[in-house]
């Protein structure tokens, strides 16, 4: 399996999501609206929660692992940076936050 670069991957995610959105929005659009419509908006808040958690949660993952590999590199070479980098973890982490924040914004429309 061939390792891919970080921005071919990010780009690949982007545009998932950029098709799964326009799909979203442009289906069932142009019939009265039943309960059909209205289940098919209910699945897509689901699905629009879903994607902002997971992928916040994902890349927020993988960010950590970055962060933290290397800061334990440095509290390995000067323990003094400890401090420190535990902000860079807490930033890191605050991205999954916010992916939590947003899915409760979309379920709460």
């Amino acid at each position: 399996m061939k390792k891919l670069n970080g921005r071919v991957t990010i780009s690949v995610l982007a545009a998932l999501a950029t098709a799964m959105a326009f799909a979203g929005l442009t289906g069932g659009q142009a019939f009265a609206q039943t309960d059909a419509t209205s289940a098919s908006a209910g699945s897509s808040k689901l699905l629009g929660a879903g994607l902002a958690f997971g992928l916040a949660a994902a890349g927020a993952g993988i960010g950590l692992g970055f962060v933290g590999a290397a800061g334990l590199a440095a509290i390995s070479d000067n323990p003094k940076m400890q401090s420190r980098v535990f902000i860079f973890v807490g930033m890191v982490e605050s991205i999954a936050i916010y992916g939590i924040v947003m899915m409760f914004i979309i379920l709460g429309q």
